[in-house]
């Protein structure tokens, strides 16, 4: 993308390619979305037969590129100043081979009373198809939720994709929902918030769609986890702020059954992470995870500090600082952070150096404020101050961006 300042751009071009086919992809429907009062339609248009297509911006402020292949959707973000823009898309079908569940995190707590546990539920798909298909269709990732769930909110992140709202839809069995979202080459994660009713003892019997690299329960250290008899979960002991246990290599047919009794809640991300950051140096190993950009990393330590691909390890800097993922709603891109005197201080400070890092860390923090919101853990007032300053932290990045991207084009790839 190339931009100019924060000047009214009067159109976009842009090229779109099949990454399947490694050709330009004709005859896509191309859309630009305005973010503003809800998702609007501003301009549409098809790529030609090179894949090339123009847009007119009729207004300033953040837009959206939305472009349609074999039924699937792929966005890209369009700030104010936006000239051109690539999109990748990929060949779809039901159900493609390389897709797996690489993990299932559960963040479990309960309300100040007591009387209803509160659940955020993150799922991460790999999709290593080879030639790289998007797989989608109506059951494109299917789940369970536990006995009388509530479903409070819910969004989807593609790779290197901005978060957006993604409504499950129930299959007719209980509990038993799925997500109607591409899921595209690379990582794909979704987060559904939920509530359950509580009396002090609750049994999860969690069901897995597709075998399961990791799945983790976090809970407050007031609360008791027992497993049942035929499970096999094993505590992380790292964690100083909340409890952890996790269950490898799982199956569908595997029994994951286990009972949280207790009340308590989980300490506020901000405290939780700069607990898991101590000790973290500057210049080493550490320091390059902070430029990582793939969903789950950065902002902490390496994924995968000792390159042995431990699937444990790659999801334990993302529990332990009990972050959150990110959500872009309707009305428009949404940004946590937690209460301060200066918002716009803390928001600058939450974000690591570099343009990269930076989308990364912001990308990290946008599916928790809804939930936040959801649990009556912001008020309204900072929830809208927090959008508004963190916003511009966004556009920022999103801007500085692309001379990075330029210079490193200008000088090849380093061996």
């Amino acid at each position: 993308m190339a931009f100019t300042g924060l000047a009214l751009a009067e159109s976009i071009t842009g090229t779109v390619t099949n990454k399947t086919t490694n050709k330009p992809a004709a005859g896509d429907d191309v859309v630009l979305i305005r973010l503003a009062q809800g998702m609007q339609e501003a301009s549409r248009t098809k790529t030609d037969s090179h894949g090339r297509f123009t847009l007119d911006v009729p207004d300033a402020g953040m837009h959206l590129v939305r472009v349609t292949h074999d039924k699937a959707a792929y966005f890209r973000p369009a700030p104010p100043g936006t000239e051109s823009v690539e999109v990748d898309v990929y060949n779809a079908a039901e159900k493609v081979a390389g897709v797996t569940a690489e993990a299932d995190v559960m963040r479990v707590q309960t309300d100040e009373s007591g009387k209803r546990l509160n659940i955020v539920e993150n799922f991460f798909i790999k999709n290593a198809s080879d030639p790289p298909k998007t797989q989608f269709s109506p059951k494109s990732f299917e789940f369970f939720l536990p006995d009388g769930a509530v479903i409070e909110g819910s969004a989807a992140l593609a790779p290197g994709s901005m978060p957006v709202k993604a409504s499950p839809m129930p299959l007719g069995d209980p509990n038993h929902y799925a997500f109607v979202f591409p899921i595209r080459p690379g990582e794909t994660r979704f987060q559904v918030t939920y509530h359950l009713p509580y009396s002090g003892s609750f049994k999860f019997t969690p069901r897995m769609t597709m075998p399961t690299d990791t799945v983790a329960i976090m809970m407050p250290k007031s609360m008791t986890f027992t497993a049942g008899p035929s499970t096999d979960y094993s505590p992380v002991t790292e964690e100083m702020t909340a409890q952890t246990y996790v269950a490898r290599s799982v199956a569908p047919s595997q029994q994951l059954d286990f009972t949280l009794s207790g009340s308590g809640q989980l300490p506020r991300d901000t405290q939780a992470a700069a607990t898991s950051g101590q000790g973290q140096t500057t210049g080493g190993p550490e320091s390059s995870a902070a430029a990582d950009t793939r969903p789950g990393g950065g902002l902490g330590n390496p994924i995968d500090p000792t390159g042995n691909d431990d699937p444990w390890a790659k999801y334990k800097w993302w529990i332990l600082g009990a972050l959150g993922l990110a959500m872009a709603a309707g009305g428009g891109i949404m940004l946590k952070g937690t209460p301060a005197k200066s918002t716009s201080a803390r928001a600058t400070a939450t974000v690591p150096p570099g343009p990269n890092a930076a989308l990364a860390a912001l990308k990290e923090e946008l599916f928790s404020l809804e939930a936040d919101k959801l649990q009556g853990r912001v008020t309204d007032a900072e929830y809208a101050e927090q959008k508004a300053a963190l916003e511009v932290v966004l556009r920022r990045a999103l801007q500085r961006s692309e001379p990075a991207a330029e210079a490193s084009n200008m000088t090849g790839p380093v061996a």
